[in-house]
């Protein structure tokens, strides 16, 4: 199993528990993820870390004073 955080600016949008489905979208030197439709966006990886799955289960949200980060548990 592999965990990854996303960056979800209101809260509400997915719920513990929830299956989602993520695109990726890439810059010339990274990759980074979105929560479909435009719910929370990843932060940027390398090639070596590219996530191969598309749909993963919300496990954890977590609230800080700079938003929401929604942990997401991928089957790889």
């Amino acid at each position: 199993m592999r965990r990854e955080e996303f960056k979800m600016e209101r809260e509400n949008l997915v719920k513990v528990g929830d299956e989602v489905e993520i695109i990726e979208r890439s810059c010339p030197a990274n990759y980074h993820y979105i929560i479909e439709p435009a719910v929370a966006m990843s932060g940027c990886y390398q090639e070596r870390e590219r996530i191969q799955s598309t749909k993963g289960i919300v496990k954890e949200i977590n609230e800080t004073a700079r938003g929401f980060y929604v942990i997401v548990e991928f089957d790889e």
